[in-house]
């Protein structure tokens, strides 16, 4: 079993924290390692740094030698553009040589896990799955009608199998619904979870659905790098498609996908929000949610999360389900209601060729 693990994401709603040139896989956000470090070491000991590869945009390849420097120099894995996770998964599959009945894990580098045995236990399980020729993926248990994340549905025959029982097959996915959806969807279907975007295959299996659910992904990328093309030359008229929509939706109408819960404290920290929920988790009683990293002072405010990044002291005074980042050039003062909405700034300041912010 080898694990590929996808590191392109932008994290652009931890702006201004998460930034271009150290987005936010390279950001210790929880403890003092870098969310990359903490999924390389979370893996061990099922799958070793020397069954790791990396797929990152290549000029971040530096901070990945950096930062995980376990990792071999040629299980690094550079694009030139990002095209979303179905052409990374692809890249990967054609690009590291192993055995083609090999079991493939593929998660995304920025995520955050509690526990990290049980989880360490699903991929176990989903491996065992996978090796039969299934697709299969991990589906976090539910913690409440979450807006930020799809959802897998299980068959309507396998709804009502036990959770500690093994893999079941996927009816289908929900993509990230309104409030009200979601609250239909944990209501009243048993056999429901979040979609974390955690894959397990094997090589040769994934290949095939590739070539049949999206042969306009794998066609080209074959063939250029058959061809020996200019990275740049192959990614330019690659479709930007996530593995989700290209893949695992298509596939699951056949039958073809299998889902394995897993409840081990997942998150994607995907925005301030998120991430406030986090370092509050820790907070003593008392504490009135107030979460403070670097120089900051706070009378009388409540469900807060201060983050100082850019040396000064900075001082809240009867704030409510805010969100304040301070770096040394944007300070970012936020609803946390509104963290998602991060993300529109950023496109906003990237239209507008605002690129010293970005």
């Amino acid at each position: 079993m080898y694990a590929v693990i996808m590191a392109g994401g932008g994290g652009t709603r931890l702006w201004p924290h998460s930034r271009r040139a150290r987005p936010k896989p390279f950001l210790p956000l929880v403890g003092s390692e870098s969310l990359l470090q903490a999924t390389v070491r979370r893996l061990t000991p099922l799958i070793e740094p020397a069954d790791v590869f990396v797929v990152a945009d290549e000029v971040q390849l530096p901070l990945v030698r950096q930062q995980v420097p376990a990792l071999p120099a040629d299980h690094l894995l550079g694009e030139p553009v990002g095209r979303n996770t179905a052409v990374a998964v692809a890249l990967a599959a054609l690009l590291v040589e192993r055995p083609a009945d090999e079991v493939m894990v593929v998660l995304p580098a920025d995520h955050r896990v509690r526990d990290e045995a049980a989880f360490r236990a699903a991929l176990a399980t989903a491996a065992d799955s996978a090796a039969h020729g299934s697709l299969v993926t991990l589906g976090v248990v539910p913690t409440g009608p979450a807006t930020g994340y799809g959802y897998i549905v299980a068959a309507p025959d396998e709804a009502r199998v036990p959770e500690e029982d093994a893999a079941r097959r996927v009816g289908r996915f929900v993509e990230k619904p309104s409030r009200e959806r979601a609250q239909q969807l944990l209501a009243d279907q048993a056999g429901v979870w979040w979609n974390a975007g955690i894959f397990v295959w094997r090589r040769d299996a994934v290949l095939s659905a590739l070539e049949r659910h999206a042969p306009e992904v794998i066609g080209p990328l074959r063939a250029g790098l058959a061809a020996g093309d200019p990275p740049a030359r192959i990614y330019a008229d690659l479709p930007a498609r996530s593995i989700d929509y290209a893949l695992m939706e298509p596939a699951s109408v056949e039958g073809g996908v299998r889902v394995v819960p897993v409840d081990a404290g997942w998150s994607d920290i995907g925005d301030w929000k998120a991430l406030h929920a986090e370092l509050a988790a820790a907070l003593p009683a008392g504490a009135a949610g107030v979460v403070a990293v670097g120089r900051a002072e706070d009378l009388g405010s409540s469900d807060i999360l201060v983050y100082s990044a850019g040396g000064r002291l900075v001082v809240t005074v009867g704030l409510r389900d805010t969100i304040v980042v301070d770096t040394p050039d944007v300070i970012l003062v936020c609803s946390a209601e509104r963290t998602q909405d991060v993300r529109a700034i950023v496109e906003r300041l990237a239209a507008a060729k605002e690129d010293e912010y970005l």
